[in-house]
């Protein structure tokens, strides 16, 4: 029985493993079979062509992009990386480290319309006007879940061995904490953020609220921008077969710049732990 129990459960598991790669390999195909040919150098240097008119790109939109996104990890990733050290290496009370757990899953399960409705209300209508620090702000409480979860999981599996050697020593313990403990686990800290940057970088909803669109270049904080995101969503439910190439190929480079920030990423991970 126990052997027939390890056969069902080996290959259970590698049918579902089998399902999933199937699933990417498909969505993969697809986003390169139809956004290639939307991939021209006018794609990515101009501006939104006029309705029904063919030709024009999303060169704004990744601008855009960029300035939510990068925003996003600036403002979200310290908060996040103190967050998970202050309930791994810090809190003493019990009782209070599952509330901050408990609150970081409830924030974790809101539903990213509400948090762009919040920016909405704090920011934009505070400065009365559509701005991409709100899409930042926005895309920032998004990462936060992500961030603290994996912070907290990575130091938690570092050695005790570890921090008291350091403590021994006589270093001062918020010096161990970020010079080894923190150090130790930074791979595990960074494959968390990749996974929050993965999931901020396609966020539309929120962007709805915030950032909101622009046709035109926009490289102020303070002003509404275009993103790749909204493009996707407007391009495909528009009528027009040449928008919807466009939003084929903007979902291409979505996908690209996630995957060459993960692979850099792999990379300097690699390379930290050779050093």
């Amino acid at each position: 029985m126990r052997r027939a129990v390890d056969v069902f459960v080996t290959w259970s598991t590698a049918l579902v493993t089998l399902v999933a790669l199937i699933a990417l390999a498909s969505t993969l195909y697809f986003t390169l079979a139809k956004g290639l040919p939307a991939l021209n150098i006018p794609f990515f240097t101009q501006l939104p062509a006029p309705v029904g008119t063919p030709g024009g790109g999303v060169g704004n939109a990744i601008v855009g992009s960029f300035m939510v996104v990068g925003l996003g990890l600036i403002l979200g990733t310290p908060v996040g990386v103190l967050g998970g050290v202050y309930v791994a290496e810090i809190a003493t009370n019990r009782r209070m480290v599952e509330i901050v757990r408990s609150a970081n899953d409830v924030l974790a399960g809101v539903p990213t319309i509400v948090i762009g409705i919040f920016a909405y209300a704090v920011l934009v209508v505070t400065l009365h006007r559509f701005n991409v620090l709100s899409g930042g702000v926005a895309l920032a409480i998004i990462l936060l879940p992500t961030v603290v979860r994996s912070t907290d999981a990575a130091l938690r599996l570092v050695s005790d061995e570890v921090r008291d050697a350091g403590l021994c020593l006589g270093v001062a313990r918020w010096r161990v904490t970020l010079d080894v403990a923190l150090r130790a686990a930074a791979p595990g800290v960074l494959t968390g953020v990749l996974l929050g940057l993965a999931r901020i970088a396609g966020e539309t909803a929120p962007l709805l609220f915030t950032a909101f669109g622009n046709p035109y270049w926009s490289w102020s904080l303070l002003r509404p921008a275009s993103t790749l995101p909204l493009i996707i969503f407007n391009y495909s439910i528009s009528p027009y077969r040449d928008w919807q190439s466009q939003a084929w190929g903007a979902a291409l480079v979505l996908v690209a710049m996630v995957v060459v920030s993960t692979l850099i990423s792999r990379y300097l991970i690699a390379r930290w732990r050779r050093v």
